[in-house]
């Protein structure tokens, strides 16, 4: 089995994070940059799946030359192999387009991405990937078992829980519950360094979105406090000020 991982480079959670040029970049001085933990859940479950020599697994970024220690780290972690496409990802759909049109000419038997990147948050990449590659796309799966050809994997809605069996290939978004990240010891730390990392350029794309700036969130305001037994001032408050009710 050939799996493919799409990992993203995202700065870690504990980083503050600050804006320039009149809050329209994002500032990367000082900040420390890591394997996006929902990929890295995608990455674990691929290794298992492949776990002697049952397989290969390729990790995938869209990132610049900034982006390869994250790389590097997947590849200590256990991936077989690793291929760059040298672009900043501008958005969701540059980034699944890029690496549609590497599958489409190294095809996969499976697919995984981490359930969102923890930076943008978006959810979109798995889905998107599945329309340009025209295969089965499926989100936000919590459990991934393997067979010849076909997989069962299990996700969350609303009221309970949806199994599905899907043939190969197909594409998958990881969420908790699908593995144990891993954490690379000394032998795969060391080999992550001869491992081969492929560096491609990206194909030309039409962009469809443009961000025009960001802002950090309000900061907390006064708490409070409500005596127990004060239901009634409580809902004054939640109806008068909070305006929830």
């Amino acid at each position: 089995m050939k799996i493919l991982v799409c990992v993203s480079n995202v700065p870690d959670t504990t980083t503050k994070i600050t804006f320039t040029d009149n809050n329209t970049q994002f500032n990367t001085n000082g900040v420390q940059f890591i394997l996006n933990p929902y990929d890295e859940i995608a990455l674990a479950r691929a290794i298992e799946l492949t776990d002697g020599g049952k397989g290969t697994v390729t990790v995938i970024n869209v990132g610049e030359a900034n982006t390869e220690a994250t790389i590097r780290k997947a590849l200590a972690i256990g991936a077989t192999d690793a291929v760059r496409i040298n672009a900043k990802p501008h958005d969701a759909w540059y980034v699944a387009y890029q690496i549609a049109q590497y599958v489409k000419a190294n095809p996969f038997d499976l697919i995984l991405t981490g359930r969102e990147s923890i930076d943008y948050n978006g959810s979109k990449v798995a889905g998107m990937l599945g329309e340009l590659l025209d295969m089965p796309s499926v989100s936000i799966i919590k459990k991934l078992d393997g067979a010849d050809t076909e997989a069962t994997v299990e996700r969350e809605i609303e009221g309970g829980k949806e199994v599905l069996t899907i043939p190969y290939p197909f594409v998958a978004g990881t969420a908790e519950g699908v593995a144990e990240p891993k954490i690379p010891n000394m032998r795969g730390i060391m080999s992550a360094r001869t491992k081969p990392l492929a560096v491609i350029e990206p194909v030309e794309v039409k962009t469809f979105s443009e961000i025009i700036s960001y802002e950090t969130p309000a900061p907390r305001g006064q708490v409070k406090l409500v005596p127990a037994d004060d239901t009634a001032k409580l809902v004054e408050l939640l109806h008068a000020e909070a305006r929830v009710i």
